[in-house]
């Protein structure tokens, strides 16, 4: 048995279906296998910034029962780049030794970081300064963590799309009309390009294929010339408008976020064709919910193939999902590989056999 440790665990970034999978399962192989004590820290690197540090005992007993249940017990945020933390006087202020303090002051021993690419990458800077032991595990629904097919609430966030695809096929058909979902996928189309094939819709725009509007009004207008009244199309929110700018929106704290381009399809479509359109806008309802049976499995894996790393010793490591195996791979290089929806690669290739419209 490896020597006794303390660990902590936070979830950072946006939230997803899964997340309790993995801190029941790294407390369960920390404690069952090793003896450990096991720490969970508030909203991400914000309960390590305080004084005394937030972070909970965790138990077996005590996440016996979350592996269902959605978002994360221990909080999260995608707000406040602790190397330059936004302050109530709109200054900006690097906290980053705030955060290693609270690890000193824990007493912990490593630490394992569960975000996406700029949370991991965030994560890896602060460890890197204060040699603070780090393991990441990869969670996002973009899917886009280099180096690893899967990351934790991807599979749930395209059940949800592809559910709602399907839902969308009766009405369409009931009322003629072109029914447009978008779909979340900050820089990547994963989500599109996976739930449009799966749900069977009939024009998929992923941000890694620049499209054209008279394409898709072609795709349109052949089906109904083939007698097929209604057309399906899924959108990830990140996909360029015409004039290739990015569509975004201003919510009521006067934030930007990305939203907008289904509306703007629909408006083009209705004006090229005249067909009826609605809009359907998933947004966070694909981060809810029970997490899949595919989520919790990997999600549990992970956990505690990461514990198993801290007992090797073997940090500033992230865990990745290959060939259907976990593995680790180094975290710098999971940060630098990108893993965007390839243009030339299976599924793109599927969508185009199918006869699905990629509006090129």
């Amino acid at each position: 048995m490896a020597d006794h440790k303390r660990i902590g665990i936070l979830t950072s970034g946006g939230d997803c279906a899964g997340l309790n999978a993995v801190i029941r399962a790294v407390v369960n192989r920390a404690v069952r296998a090793y003896g450990w004590e096991v720490l969970g820290i508030h909203q991400a690197t914000h309960g390590l910034m305080v004084d005394p540090p937030e972070a909970l005992p965790l138990s077996i007993r005590r996440v016996e029962s979350i592996l269902t249940h959605g978002g994360t017990m221990l909080g999260t945020t995608n707000k406040g780049n602790p190397f330059a933390f936004p302050m109530a006087d709109g200054s900006l202020r690097d906290r980053s030794e705030e955060i290693i303090a609270g690890y000193r002051k824990l007493g912990l021993d490593a630490m394992i970081g569960i975000g996406g690419d700029g949370s991991l990458a965030i994560l890896r800077k602060l460890a890197q300064q204060g040699g603070l032991n780090l393991v990441g595990i990869p969670k996002t629904i973009d899917n886009d963590v280099g180096l690893t097919e899967r990351a934790i609430g991807f599979d749930t966030a395209v059940n949800t799309a592809t559910e709602a695809l399907d839902r969308l096929h009766f009405t369409a058909a009931s009322h003629s009309r072109v029914m447009i979902l978008e779909v979340m996928g900050r820089d990547a189309g994963h989500i599109a390009i996976s739930a449009g094939i799966a749900g069977g819709a009939d024009i998929i725009l992923i941000p890694e294929i620049a499209y054209d509007i008279e394409r898709v009004c072609a795709k349109i207008h052949d089906r109904e010339e083939h007698g097929k009244n209604y057309s399906l199309v899924i959108v990830a929110e990140a996909v360029k408008s015409a004039g290739n700018q990015v569509m975004t929106q201003t919510d009521g704290l006067g934030e930007c976020r990305l939203g907008g381009i289904g509306q703007h399809l629909s408006e083009q479509i209705c004006k090229h064709t005249g067909a009826e359109t609605r809009v359907t806008v998933l947004g966070h309802v694909q981060r809810g919910g029970v997490p899949s049976p595919l989520d919790r499995l990997i999600g549990t894996a992970f956990g505690v193939a990461a514990v198993d790393l801290i007992a090797e010793e073997k940090y500033d490591q992230m865990v990745t999902w290959q060939q259907r195996e976990v593995r680790s791979v180094p975290l710098e290089d999971a940060i630098r590989h990108y893993a965007a929806v390839n243009p030339l690669g299976t599924l793109v290739k599927t969508a185009r056999g199918m006869g699905i419209c990629l509006g090129d």
